[in-house]
Order: structure tokens, then C-alpha cells, then sequence
């Protein structure tokens, strides 16, 4: 295979914290630091979330906004991707970001559980958050955290609510949703190459699932997601120094399965995204 392999680097999430992997950054500084690190290691793509200074998730746009600022400054060209994940806030609250944009948002189009609680994806509020994205002309991520939402995905690209090439990310080893399954990932590419044929897809395993997804995605053809919001790990005894090594770690399967890694000229291009000048 000689396509090019689009590494994300998902930087922080919700709950990682210090105490957990000193490495986690928290404050917009150090995530700025962060991800440039692994912008040269070879990620093409940041997803991004913003935290309090206590640690705790935000959905400020301010803060966003000044994440925005200093990673264009610093990561001239790589893809920006906030999230509108539901553990940063309440209804539309989710979405207050996607007016600065970004060049991508994530968007889950359906409800699932969590380990303690349920991920509520109410319909109008998924139909909200793509028409915010068509608005500000955002690339929706689909977090696709069970089959049903490859299904509405599909049904929302067609009927214009989500316009243009898909992007879908499989989310695969979170307690009480989806479990990492070979012949389900399997399943999933199939479903989407059935349904959306034109569509790019990757992947993200939760914790100690991170490397076999991202050995998955590389050896199958498809995208890929590392980073200290999904795992703070590279072993059971050793903490991850860093995001920039989690990206290296992926980097290296790209070789191993000899796949370029993708440019951010490339991810762009491979993603339908404007090529904005470094």
C-alpha cells in the first residue's frame, strides 16, 4: 500500500489528568507545546478539547479561540479539529466553538453508553451541531461509537445535513459501548465502503487498545488516531512521555506496513480540506 496514512494526535480529552500522566497537557501553553511535538513526529491532524484551570473539561470558546491562535502559529498547516464531545458541556453549549473555525469539529450523530453514564446524542441536537458546521464551514469528524451511527451518518451525507467526502472515525474499547472486535472492525469497513464508497475512514482504541487499532487501521488501509486523551500508556508499567511519542509509535507501524506517513498537504488533500499556506 502506498496511500498515505493520516496520523491524528488526540492531545487531551475530558479526563486524563495530571495525577494520571504528568505528560497530559492541560493549559493551552503546554498543548500548544504538545501538539507541536507531535506535528513534527508526524501528526496531521489535532483533535482538541480545553480544560479549567482545575483540570476539569470546559467548552469556552475563549480558550479555544487562543488554542486556535497558537496552534496556527506553531503547527503552520496541520488540521485543526475541536470537539464537541458531551463531557465539556450541555446541549448547545457543545457547539459554542465552531463559530471560531476550526477546520474540522467531531460530531457523533447518536446516543450510546458510556462506563457510567449515557452519551446522550439527541437528534435535534445532532442536527443543530451539523447546520452550526455547515454554517462555518467546518468538516464534520463522525465518532462513530456503534454501527447504527455508520448507518446515520450515511443518511445525513445523503440528504445534504452533512455535505461532501465523509470522515469516520470507528471508536472502538470504551466500557459499555463498542469493544475492540476484529470481525466488527471489519464489518464496520465494509458498511461504510458499502455505503459511503467515496468516504475516508480511521480508527481510535481506548487505553490499552490504542496500538491494536492503530496496527488495524495502518495494515487495512485506513486513517488512524493516537494521543494521551485516549491512552496514557505505551506499556502496563510505563507512562507515555509524551504525545509526540505516541505519534512516533504509529509512525513506525506506517513503516512497518510501508505506508507514508500523510503530510499535512496530503491529509488535506485527502480530506477535501483547502490547502492553507504554512
Amino acid at each position: 500500500m502506498s496511500k498515505p496514512c493520516i496520523i491524528c494526535v488526540a492531545i487531551t480529552g475530558s479526563l486524563p489528568k495530571k495525577e494520571n500522566n504528568p505528560a497530559v497537557p492541560i493549559t493551552v501553553t503546554e498543548q500548544v507545546e504538545s501538539t507541536q511535538a507531535a506535528f513534527e513526529a508526524g501528526a496531521s491532524i489535532v483533535h482538541a478539547h480545553v480544560r479549567n484551570d482545575d483540570e476539569t473539561p470546559s467548552s469556552d470558546p475563549e480558550k479555544f479561540a487562543r488554542l486556535k491562535e497558537g496552534l496556527e502559529k506553531h503547527c503552520p498547516g496541520m488540521i485543526i479539529q475541536f470537539s464537541t464531545g458531551g463531557r465539556s458541556g450541555a446541549g448547545k453549549e457543545r457547539g459554542g466553538m465552531i463559530a471560531l473555525q476550526p477546520d474540522m469539529a467531531s460530531l457523533s450523530v447518536g446516543s450510546n453508553n458510556f462506563p457510567t453514564r449515557v452519551y446522550e446524542n439527541p437528534p435535534d441536537l445532532v442536527d443543530w451541531l451539523a447546520s452550526e458546521m455547515r454554517t462555518h464551514h467546518v468538516k464534520p469528524e463522525i465518532e462513530a461509537f456503534d454501527l447504527s451511527h455508520i448507518h446515520q451518518a450515511a443518511a445525513m451525507n445523503r440528504d445534504g445535513r452533512i455535505p461532501g467526502k465523509l470522515y469516520v472515525q470507528f471508536v472502538m474499547g470504551v466500557k459499555n459501548a463498542m469493544p475492540v472486535d476484529r470481525d466488527v472492525f471489519d464489518y464496520y469497513i465494509k458498511t461504510v465502503e458499502r455505503l459511503v464508497p467515496d468516504a475516508e475512514w480511521c480508527a481510535a482504541g481506548i487505553g490499552q487498545h490504542q496500538f491494536t487499532l492503530n496496527d488495524w487501521c495502518i495494515s487495512s488501509g485506513g486513517h488512524t488516531r493516537t494521543g494521551l486523551e485516549d491512552n496514557i500508556r505505551l506499556d502496563r508499567d510505563t507512562l507515555a512521555p509524551s504525545n509526540a511519542v505516541l505519534v512516533k509509535r504509529a509512525a513506525d507501524l506506517c513503516e512497518k506496513y510501508e505506508r507514508p506517513v500523510a503530510t499535512w498537504q496530503q491529509a488535506r488533500e485527502i480530506l477535501g480540506l483547502p490547502l492553507k499556506a504554512a
